[in-house]
């Protein structure tokens, strides 16, 4: 068998990347709520963090000479990623997993109509299309007026504002700036988050069942980050952008397997929806950062 090209190398390490994210997520629902969320991501940050630190200097990524527009942007996404992981742990632990990860899954359009609509990023008709249809497919998820609509479904959309406005913040972002040191912040903020939010909270024993769903979640998190990472220094992002669809798989098969749960009908057919469109959003992208290097080449 021959060597592995570098995309096929940075598709596995992206579809590892969000099963670890899904094993992830299913520790945290398996907790059934019975931790209080600042201090499962109190106990969850502090071995995170201190992983992410130690990576970050081993690959000499722990650098603080930017500037105060780059420092302004790592804050805002810092604070987008603490208000995320509470509205998104908190809908995760009250709707089916699939359910939540289907909904994240129109990050990629969300990302693409907030580019256009803030910072006036060309968008042609197809884009605008796939993304009309995708916003489509998520009003089949969320099922607006049906009883499976409920506060946990507005919190599950108001992460993804909260994402939509991190990876914005990223984008924006000199390229200086090292993607570690950009999650060591973020993970750094989320723990402070949760540790003056846990001072009004009080903390729950950890049983032994308590304390392996914790410490499986530090760990699959953990592998998401550090995959992640070496996705972006392997292959063409661009091509291995569309294997974090494989996310939805894992937590459909977990969603059945631990927890009973599998998405009807209309959810899988909004969910085919959002993944197609955002499949297709980011080839499109692809092909036109593409042809806009070839145009300034001829140029």
């Amino acid at each position: 068998m021959g060597q592995l090209s570098d995309n096929t190398r940075g598709a596995l390490l992206m579809m590892a990347s969000m099963a670890s994210f899904a094993f992830g997520d299913t520790c945290v629902k398996a907790t059934g709520g019975a931790l209080p969320i600042s201090q499962l991501l109190v106990l969850r940050g502090l071995l995170s963090t201190a992983f992410i630190a130690v990576l970050a200097w081993r690959l000499g990524a722990l650098r603080w000479d930017f500037g105060g527009r780059d420092w302004a942007l790592i804050a805002l996404r810092s604070v987008s990623e603490a208000a995320a992981a509470y509205f998104f742990i908190t809908a995760l632990l009250h709707m089916p997993l699939a359910n939540v990860t289907a909904l994240l899954q129109v990050l990629p359009l969300a990302v693409t109509l907030a580019s256009a609509v803030l910072f006036a990023e060309p968008v042609g008709w197809r884009r605008w299309l796939a993304i009309a249809l995708g916003f489509g497919g998520m009003l089949l998820i969320v099922k607006p007026g049906a009883d499976g609509f409920n506060a946990y479904t507005i919190y599950a959309l108001i992460s993804v504002v909260c994402v939509t406005i991190r990876d914005l913040s990223t984008r924006r972002m000199s390229r200086t700036v090292p993607s570690l040191m950009v999650t060591l912040a973020a993970s750094a903020t989320v723990l402070g988050f949760a540790g003056i939010w846990s001072l009004w909270q009080d903390w729950v024993p950890l049983t032994p069942t308590l304390t392996w769903l914790l410490l499986g979640s530090t760990v699959f998190i953990v592998g998401g980050y550090s995959f992640a990472v070496m996705v972006m220094r392997v292959g063409d992002v661009s091509f291995v952008a569309p294997f974090r669809y494989t996310g939805l798989l894992w937590a459909m098969v977990l969603g059945l397997v631990v927890f009973g749960d599998f998405p009807g009908p209309t959810t899988l057919l909004g969910a085919a929806i959002v993944v197609a469109s955002g499949v297709y959003t980011l080839l499109r992208e692809r092909t036109l950062r593409r042809q806009a290097v070839a145009n300034a080449r001829r140029t």
